[in-house]
C-alpha cells in the first residue's frame, strides 16, 4: 500500500489553524505531519491551502484522534473490524496506536521512537540481518534503518495495523528511497511465517508481541525454539514483555520468558522492560 502524503490534523492543530484565520492572518505555520516537518498554509475565509490543494476548515474534532483527508472530509485514522483500532497522537509527535482502547506502545515518559531506539540498541543492528517478528507501526524497523542495519525482515499479522502505517509519517516506508531496499515488510503471522525462515539465517531478532493474554502462542516454548533455530550462534534477541504487575496478575511474565528462552538455547537476562537473550 502506498503511503499517504496529505495533511494530518489533531484537535490542537485544527484549533491553531482556526485561531489564525479568526485573527485575520493570511498564513499559518506549523506541522501537518505530526511533527515530522514544519511548513505553512495559506488561509482564506472558507478554506485553507496546503501544497496546492484547498481544504475546508475542520469542525468538532475529538481529542486523542488523528484525522486524514479521505477525499471528501477529514476522517479519523481508525477502523473497526472486530476490534476498534486507531492511531493516537502523543505529545512527542510520533503517535501510538490503540486496539479497543488498550495502548500498544509506552508513551508516558518519552517518545515511542526514543523507547524503540533504546531497545534496538541492545541488539546492535549495524551491518546485520535482522528479523522483526511483530512489526506494529514499524518503530523498531525505523530505528534499525537509522542505526545502519543491512537488512530487516518484518512481519505484521493485522491488516489494519498495516493500514495505520500507510497514514503514519513516522512509520518507515519499505519503498522509500531512504530505506534503500533494506526493509522487507510482509503481511503475515509470525507463528506461521517463521517456519519458512532458514536455519541460522539472521544475526539478531526483535520480538515485540501483544500482551500475553492476547497472544500467548508468541510466548510459547514452541515459538522460542523457532527463534533459536533461525538465529545464528552469538546472535542477540530482545523480547519486549512490558512490566505486568505480578501482585495483581499472579505471574512474573519476564522471568517466565527468560526461563523458556534459556530452555530454547539462549542465555537470557532481564533488560529494560523485557528480556535480552544471546544464542548459545
Amino acid at each position: 500500500m502506498s503511503h499517504y502524503s496529505g495533511p494530518l490534523l489533531t484537535r490542537s492543530t485544527a484549533e491553531t489553524l482556526l485561531a489564525a484565520r479568526d485573527a485575520g492572518k493570511s498564513e499559518w505555520q506549523g506541522s501537518l505531519d505530526l511533527g515530522r516537518s514544519h511548513g505553512e498554509a495559506s488561509l482564506y475565509t472558507d478554506a485553507w491551502q496546503w501544497e496546492d490543494q484547498r481544504y475546508p476548515y475542520p469542525h468538532k474534532l475529538k481529542d486523542r484522534t488523528i484525522y486524514y483527508w479521505d477525499g471528501d472530509e477529514f476522517a479519523p485514522v481508525s477502523r473497526f473490524s472486530g476490534s476498534l483500532i486507531k492511531l493516537v497522537p502523543t505529545e512527542w509527535g510520533a503517535p501510538t496506536f490503540e486496539i479497543d482502547g488498550i495502548k500498544m506502545l509506552p508513551t508516558a515518559k518519552e517518545s515511542p521512537i526514543e523507547d524503540a531506539r533504546r531497545k534496538v540498541a541492545l541488539v546492535e543492528p549495524r551491518g546485520k540481518s535482522l528479523l522483526d517478528t511483530c512489526g506494529g507501526l514499524g518503530y523498531f524497523a525505523a530505528c534499525c534503518l537509522e542505526a545502519g542495519v543491512a537488512r530487516i525482515r518484518s512481519f505484521e499479522k493485522n491488516p489494519d495495523v498495516l493500514w495505520l502505517r500507510t497514514l503514519n509519517p513516522w512509520s518507515p516506508d519499505p519503498d522509500a528511497a531512504t530505506s534503500h531496499g533494506r526493509l522487507e515488510l510482509t503481511h503475515a503471522d509470525a507463528l506461521q511465517a517463521i517456519v519458512a525462515v532458514e536455519n541460522a539465517s539472521v544475526d539478531a531478532i526483535l520480538h515485540d508481541p501483544p500482551r500475553f493474554g492476547i497472544a500467548g502462542d508468541l510466548y510459547s516454548q514452541v515459538f522460542y525454539d523457532q527463534l533459536a533455530r533461525v538465529l545464528r550462534r552469538g546472535g542477540r534477541l530482545f523480547h519486549y514483555t512490558g512490566s505486568p504487575n505480578k501482585l495483581t496478575s499472579d505471574r512474573d511474565v519476564p522471568r517466565e520468558v527468560a526461563k523458556r528462552l534459556e530452555k530454547a538455547g539462549f542465555k537470557a537476562q532481564l533488560a529494560l522492560d523485557g528480556v535480552l537473550a544471546i544464542r548459545r
